[in-house]
Parts: structure tokens; C-alpha cells; sequence
């Protein structure tokens, strides 16, 4: 029988040579993250965004190969040797590669590696980061008025490339130029380019932290030095950089330039962080919290058991729908035995609802405990039996309210929220902005990190409670959303903005 490591044995998956794209992980392709998912072993590089290794799979082996200007992790022949060494261990291998794999990315000497070591592959093409520097920096590289030819050059060795061939192209994209910009401008021009073609050139392009210089071919290379700018840079010359000025769509979005930081538990902080980042903010998701199960099941359990004896069932967060579900579904019951009627404190919480097929009975006016306890003003209470799973440390102010009515109300522990046991403030990190979810995330950021980080950035709180909290531990809210959703506080921090 043949090992997987036998040389002769078949290679049962292809290596994917896959492109990352220019550096916004969401414009990778739904192929390449197909890949991605089912790896067992990723080599990656400085440039792939490193969010897109979030979509491998737990136990993937990910292994950073990149190389910059001055530091290569491996040269180009130890990756083509690990590629072929775990293909033919039976692993499946990604190898992704900024960018697109065969644009200046070497990706076709890797795969001639493979094909003349009889390795099977595949390359998924990638978004280019001409194409995404071009695009995210208003700059269309053709135009039917202006320009139907366009070169792509790398300027890494500048006595190998004809200048004067290139500057007869319309377009020309330079991608590795930045440092040998200069001497390439004085080519050009040499070989006829006028010196007062504008050109751009593009930092970190699609990135919530890009950065455009634009200028002539003649003073380009010198606004470059004053202004300092580093590698990953591209460049381009021509006519079409013109139109930036009207196409300039992605830096003029409303928090372009502005970071925030996230503090909300990681598995909550998509649907913020989202909204942010399409309008144009860097968001750094810093959790200070934690969503756990709760110290012991039993009281929810034991409530579960009985669940067709409660008359309401109220939710006050999405967890706490998420934590009684899964319980649910863990022991020998289900949703037929639900009789109650439900409140919900939000459309967060009546979205996850919504997902059971469960409808909403009662959703207060305003998401806090206060609104939930008049939403019940004019519904009898007398001997109703209230089920709250909640979490573990929350206000008593719905269960006494409710009692004083005649309410008999079970509170069960159905998740915790703890200190985040992984928080690290990353080094030069300065926000404009620090976002609070709820109390928690206010008293563990304190805990953790004391109020000097925010002295240089505006806080923005949830709601008035996150607020309270916030002003009793010395912290200064800026703003507070007038509707206590996540859409309210993201309302609240573009209206902040616009007026600065």
C-alpha cells in the first residue's frame, strides 16, 4: 500500500494558487474563499489580507512565507518546495498571494515548480491591485476620451525595461516603483513623455488606511519624498488620473480616515464593524467582553422542563435567544412546548426570534429595561408566570417591577458575559472613535486598559445606561444614540461627524 507521502501516490487535491486580492478581504472571490475553507494548510503572503484567514478552518496550518523589500520569511525557491513537500504529504494547500498570482505576484514560477514535479494545481485569479488601486482611487485605467492602451510595469529593476516603449502606452500602471520612482519619471520623460502628465500614487489601496498622492510625472517622485510614503505603493501616469477628481468615490465617504475601536464581544461585532467599514472606517474590533454559558445549567434547565406553565417569555438581547435555544434544543423538548407569549427589547432580539419563525407579542418603544416594564402597563399580570433568561449580571429592574404587579417572574442565568481573556491594545493604536455596547464593555475597558487611551478619542455609547455607567467610572461620552439599536449608534456617529 502506498503512503500519502509516497512520491508516485495520487494527489488527491490540486494546489490552489489563489489570489487575495488588493486588501479589502471582501473583494477575494467566492472561489478563493471556497478554497480557503477547506485547506489544510495555508501559505500566505505579506500582502493577503489577513482577515481572510478567518475563514480557514480552525486546525488549518497557516504559515506566513511573505517577503518585503528587505525581509523574505523564505526565499522563492524554499515556498515552491514546501508546496510541492505538502501536496505530496496528501495535505491540500493554499497558497495565497496578494493581488492576482500571475501579475507580478510569481505565481507562474510556482506553478511551472509544480507542474515539473508532477503536482497537480489550479490558480483562482484575484483582483488585481492595479485594477482595486484604480478603482478605490477614482482613477478608470481606460476611458473611451482619453485613453484605450494601458502597461503594466514592475519598476524593481529599472535598467531591464524599455522606458521608451512604455511611454508611448497611454496608461501605464507601476506596481514595486516607489523607491526607483524618480529615476523612472526621468525616463520617460527622456524618451518624450511630457513632464506634466499627472500620475497618483496609491498606498495600501482598498484599505480603510489608503492613501493618495497626486501630482505630474515631473514633481510626483518629489511630493513622494516630502510626504514620506512607503511601500505597498503603486503608481500611475496619464491622462485618466484627471478624473479623480470627480470619480473619487471611496475617499470621500463619510468615516474615511476615521478609526474606530469595537469593543463588543467578537462574535457580535460583525454587524457593527460592517456598517462602519462601508462608510468608510478603519474598525479595529478590540472585545473586552466575552459571551460564555452560564456558571451551571440547571436553572434553565429546570425552567425548560415546565417552559408550556409560562405565560411571557421575555428576551432582552439576542444571546440570551441564542443560549435558550441551544439549550433547548440540547435536552428532550423543543419549540412545541412554547405556550407563552414573547416580549422582545429590540429588533436585534426580534431578528434572532424571527429566525426560529417565532413571532414578537410585545416590543417596547425603547430598548432598555425601563421602556419593557411600561410595554406591560396595560396587560394584566396578576399570577402570570414570567420566564427572563437573561445574563448573568443585569439589572433587576423588569423582575421587581413585574413583581409589584403580581407577576411571578423566574430569572435564569442562560449565558455570562466575562472579561475578553485575549485584549491587547496594538502598539501606535489612536482612535477617533471608541464604541460602547453596554456596561460591560465600558467597565472591562476600564479594567483593562484605564481611561488614558480614550483622553485622544470621542466615546460613543449605546444607550443611557452604557452611558451612566461610562460617567461613574470618569469617562466622557460624546455621543449617545437616540434609538438604542446598532443602525442608532452608527446614525449617531455619522451626525457627530458631519457636524465637525
Amino acid at each position: 500500500m502506498k503512503s500519502p507521502g509516497d512520491a508516485k501516490s495520487p494527489i488527491l487535491h490540486p494546489v490552489a494558487l489563489v489570489g487575495a486580492g488588493p486588501g479589502d478581504p471582501g473583494l477575494v472571490t467566492v472561489r478563493g474563499l471556497e478554497c480557503l475553507r477547506r485547506a489544510d494548510v495555508i501559505l500566505y503572503d505579506n500582502l493577503a489580507a489577513p482577515a481572510l484567514l478567518a475563514y480557514a478552518r480552525p486546525d488549518a496550518d497557516k504559515r506566513y512565507v511573505g517577503k518585503k523589500r528587505t525581509a523574505h520569511a523564505l526565499t522563492q525557491d524554499q515556498i515552491n518546495a514546501l508546496l510541492i513537500e505538502q501536496a505530496r504529504a496528501g495535505r491540500c494547500v493554499v497558497r495565497l498571494k496578494g493581488g492576482d498570482p500571475y501579475l507580478f505576484g510569481r505565481g507562474g514560477e510556482e506553478a511551472e515548480a509544480l507542474a515539473a514535479a508532477g503536482i497537480p494545481f489550479e490558480v483562482v485569479p484575484g483582483v488585481s491591485s492595479a485594477m482595486g488601486a484604480a478603482a478605490y482611487a477614482g482613477i478608470p485605467l481606460t476611458h473611451r476620451e482619453h485613453t484605450s492602451a494601458v502597461t503594466f510595469v514592475t519598476g524593481h529593476e529599472v535598467d531591464k525595461i524599455d522606458w521608451s516603449r512604455v511611454g508611448a502606452s497611454e496608461t501605464i500602471v507601476v506596481f514595486m516603483g516607489l523607491v526607483s520612482f524618480g529615476e523612472i519619471a526621468r525616463r520617460l520623460v527622456s524618451a518624450g513623455r511630457s513632464p506634466d502628465t499627472p500620475a497618483a500614487a496609491i498606498r495600501w489601496a482598498t484599505r480603510r488606511d489608503q492613501r493618495t498622492l497626486t501630482g505630474t510625472l515631473g514633481d510626483l517622485a518629489e511630493k513622494i519624498a516630502q510626504a514620506g510614503l512607503k511601500p505597498p505603493t503603486l503608481i500611475i501616469v496619464g491622462e485618466v488620473v484627471r478624473l479623480r477628481e470627480m470619480l473619487n468615490w471611496f475617499e470621500k465617504l463619510p468615516l474615511f480616515g476615521k478609526t474606530v475601536v469595537v469593543t463588543r464581544a467578537r462574535e457580535q461585532a460583525g454587524a457593527l464593524a460592517t456598517r462602519l467599514a462601508e462608510l468608510g472606517a478603519k474598525v479595529v474590533e478590540l472585545p473586552t467582553i466575552q459571551i460564555e454559558p452560564p456558571a451551571e445549567w440547571q436553572p434553565l434547565d429546570l425552567a425548560l422542563a415546565r417552559l408550556e406553565s409560562f405565560d411571557w417569555l421575555i428576551f432582552t438581547s439576542a444571546n440570551g435567544v441564542r443560549f435558550f435555544t441551544q439549550r433547548l434544543d440540547a435536552s428532550p423538548r423543543d419549540l412545541r412546548a412554547l405556550r407563552a407569549r414573547i416580549c422582545a427589547i429590540g429588533p436585534a432580539t426580534a431578528a434572532a426570534l424571527a429566525a426560529l419563525h417565532l413571532k414578537v407579542d410585545l416590543m417596547p418603544a425603547e430598548y432598555v429595561a425601563e421602556s419593557v416594564v411600561a410595554a406591560f402597563e396595560k396587560i394584566p399580570l396578576e399570577g402570570a408566570r414570567i420566564l427572563l433568561p437573561r445574563a448573568a449580571v443585569a439589572r433587576d429592574l423588569i423582575p421587581k417591577e413585574l413583581e409589584k404587579r403580581g407577576a411571578r417572574v423566574t430569572v435564569v442565568e442562560a449565558y455570562r458575559t466575562v472579561p475578553a481573556r485575549d485584549a491587547h491594545w496594538p502598539d501606535g493604536l489612536r482612535p477617533d472613535w471608541v464604541v460602547f455596547t453596554s456596561s460591560s464593555t465600558v467597565e472591562n475597558f476600564h479594567s483593562l486598559y484605564g481611561p488614558a487611551r480614550l483622553q485622544a478619542a470621542r466615546v460613543a455609547s449605546i444607550g443611557p445606561v452604557t452611558s451612566a455607567t461610562a460617567r461613574r467610572l470618569g469617562i466622557e461620552v460624546a455621543i449617545e444614540a437616540a434609538e438604542h439599536t446598532i443602525d442608532g449608534l452608527v446614525a449617531a456617529i455619522l451626525t457627530s461627524n458631519f457636524a465637525d
